[in-house]
């Protein structure tokens, strides 16, 4: 075992409603050292309100000339906000001896095929505030060298599940958040490597967005309640599918048969299909509507990285993380309608479920800072293995 780096990563979702934040250990960037600590922090309803309305107006690359002084004012507001948590976390937890901060920041805009991806998030300024180390900015590299620059967790799910899943196959790790995305394993080795798993056939991590997961439900519960989000599920629950509408959406949103990986944003879906609906038909189409699209997307790329039959998905073990997995509505639509062998919360593995992404970062922010790769061909759609973030050290 090499040194041990410790890092603090920082993740603001889809949601929007505030930061994950977890302290990591890992040795050299290869191996993930348990325990965690982790803490969540809610954005006050004002920076909330900011957010999400910013996001509401940024539809195109025009959009961020336009609203650009909004866009800096509301990124200093994050990165104070974001300095603010991670001194609490500093202080409360001084035997975490922190070498690096993982600054994941607030997407505001994604469209991989015009090659951009904007977080929200000064990670100079959080360096300065912090006297830490940061690693921010995540994407930009993988999408100079070709990929799509998501989904960038796959690593960090194929490292928390190595071991105890190191004999079964195929383990496949759904996220749930606002988009839908997959990783899997095709086989392991016993000395595991991260680096090597775009070359050795017996360890390739593979890996991609499959669909929405809680953008369609929470947009329109948002829009048409006093809520955030619908949970459990249950406003779905109570209400009725439009089947009319359900079909109509299928045949345009259904996932399209080519080869390419490819990294979807939230923007990519929109919930004016089901206007004039309730509030609870509404959220039983939208719902219904989200887990056939995961469906689809699961049996895409099950076909496409394993067998030209469905043998695989029958056979395989899925876990699953992200705020997505508490709607347990939309759980239960899955298990009902996949063949699959098993489908169980990632949580029952004594692994946090709400914390994934943001222990994710801060491993991630360790791999940066060593120079090692984070993005691979077979999960961002790459050239070749490519590093991440960029580091700073401002104080």
């Amino acid at each position: 075992m090499g040194k041990i780096y410790t890092a603090l990563g920082l993740m603001s979702g889809t949601s929007m409603d505030g930061v994950d934040a977890s302290f990591i250990r890992s040795d050299n960037g290869k191996n993930y050292i348990p325990p965690a600590i982790n803490q969540y922090f809610e954005y006050d309803q004002d920076l909330y309100q900011k957010l999400t309305n910013l996001r509401d107006k940024i539809t195109n690359l025009k959009d961020l000339d336009t609203y650009s002084d909004e866009i800096k004012s509301t990124e200093k507001e994050i990165t104070l906000f974001h300095a603010k948590i991670a001194n609490v976390m500093i202080e409360e937890n001084p035997e975490w001896e922190l070498d690096i901060i993982g600054f994941h920041g607030q997407t505001i805009f994604h469209n991989a095929n015009e090659k951009i991806s904007i977080q929200l998030g000064n990670g100079k300024l959080l360096s300065q505030l912090t006297r830490k180390t940061v690693v921010y900015d995540f994407r930009q590299n993988d999408i100079k060298n070709g990929g799509q620059g998501a989904p960038l967790t796959p690593i960090f799910h194929q490292l928390i599940t190595k071991q105890e899943y190191e004999a079964q196959w195929p383990v496949l790790v759904l996220n749930i958040g606002g988009i839908s995305n997959v990783t899997s394993t095709k086989k392991s080795i016993q000395n595991f490597e991260p680096e090597l798993s775009i070359s050795k056939s017996e360890s390739k991590v593979f890996a991609g967005d499959i669909g929405p997961g809680n953008c369609l439900i929470d947009e329109w519960i948002r829009k048409n309640s006093k809520y955030k989000y619908d949970k459990d599920g249950l406003i779905a629950k109570s209400g009725k599918v439009n089947k009319l509408i359900f079909n109509q959406a299928i045949d345009n949103f259904l996932y399209k048969d080519d080869d390419k990986p490819r990294s979807l944003d939230i923007k990519d879906f929109d919930i004016s299909f089901v206007r004039g609906l309730s509030l609870e038909d509404g959220a039983a189409t939208l719902t219904h509507l989200t887990a056939r699209l995961i469906e689809e997307g699961l049996i895409h790329f099950m076909l496409k990285n394993y067998t030209p039959t469905l043998d695989a998905l029958s056979k395989a073990i899925c876990l699953v993380c992200g705020g997505g997995r508490k709607n347990k509505y939309l759980i239960d639509i899955l298990k009902d309608n996949l063949n699959i062998k098993e489908m169980i919360l990632i949580d029952e593995h004594n692994i946090d479920g709400d914390f994934i992404e943001s222990q994710a970062f801060g491993y991630l922010a360790i791999r940066s800072y060593l120079g090692l790769p984070i993005s691979f061909p077979n999960t961002t759609g790459c050239k070749k293995p490519s590093t991440g973030g960029v580091v700073i050290k401002n104080y």
